[in-house]
């Protein structure tokens, strides 16, 4: 929710000044075309409208994210618009907007919006949480909720993030790290799975990782808990699983981080 960032920081949040749906698509359009990355080089309050009559973009629960693309690279940027009284809006669920998210999206940060708009459904999906919005008593107040809304969704970014940063190095942390193979020095990683594995109250765990299979069988390792704890080196299912460390985002839930290790013995790939 980077661009969303963005625009609470460069002052793109503003109070809608009238409830009528297209107005205030033109009105956050401006605000969008005034960005001097933008330059008023583009007709964005056409472009959002002729968008919105053929796919409304209302996402439910009082928020709308009307959007136009653009060719080309740059910044994913955003302009939001607050509607106290609400807008119809037509969307879905037949509940007016409160909170309007206009995007400009470069053709090259495509994947960009998608995770965006993923990571804003998700922080309006708790039942009545937009209330705080539309019943907030003035504009500080509803920044207020965003930023809130914000720090949670790059919070829980955060182990996608770690996981990726934590593929750049898997292989050579393997190649150096594990016990050499009952084979000999001929064996060599072939498949290495990095883990994030965070504890949950009542010694429940969740392990992120890409083979789903192996997430669930160190999930109901029965002696989990204590391995954690010392921090071990232990082998399960073909895999030996290495410590990398611990991050603690919340003391209740400590994240800690594994690579899982399979070694062929014979120079082909393990089945």
């Amino acid at each position: 929710m980077r661009s969303l960032l963005n625009a609470l920081q460069d002052g793109r949040l503003v109070e809608l000044p009238d409830t009528d749906k297209w107005k205030s698509l033109k009105y956050l359009a401006h605000l969008i075309e005034g960005i001097p990355e933008i330059g008023g080089s583009v007709d964005l309050a056409e472009q959002v409208i002729a968008q919105e009559q053929s796919n409304n973009t209302g996402i439910g629960l009082g928020v709308a994210c009307p959007h136009v693309r653009v060719a080309g690279n740059g910044d994913l940027l955003s302009a939001v618009g607050w509607s106290p009284a609400g807008i119809e809006y037509g969307s879905k669920d037949g509940k007016k907007v409160h909170l309007v998210v206009m995007y400009y999206i470069p053709e090259a940060q495509k994947n960009t919006y998608l995770k965006e708009v993923s990571s804003l459904v998700r922080a309006v999906r708790p039942e009545g949480e937009i209330q705080s919005i539309a019943k907030a008593e003035d504009i500080a107040k509803v920044r207020e909720e965003l930023l809130d809304w914000v720090s949670a969704a790059l919070d829980a970014g955060i182990p996608e993030t770690k996981a990726r940063m934590i593929r750049l190095e898997a292989r050579q942390a393997a190649l150096s790290a594990v016990p050499e193979s009952p084979a000999g020095p001929g064996a060599v990683p072939i498949q290495v799975v990095p883990l994030l594995i965070i504890c949950q109250p009542n010694d429940q765990f969740s392990v992120l990782c890409e083979n789903h299979e192996l997430a669930a069988l160190i999930e109901n390792e029965p002696t989990l808990g204590l391995l954690l704890k010392e921090h071990a080196q232990f082998d399960r299912a073909g895999f030996h699983f290495l410590y990398r460390g611990t991050q603690i985002y919340d003391p209740a839930r400590p994240l800690y981080e594994y690579l899982a290790v399979k070694i062929s013995t014979n120079g082909s790939t393990p089945s």
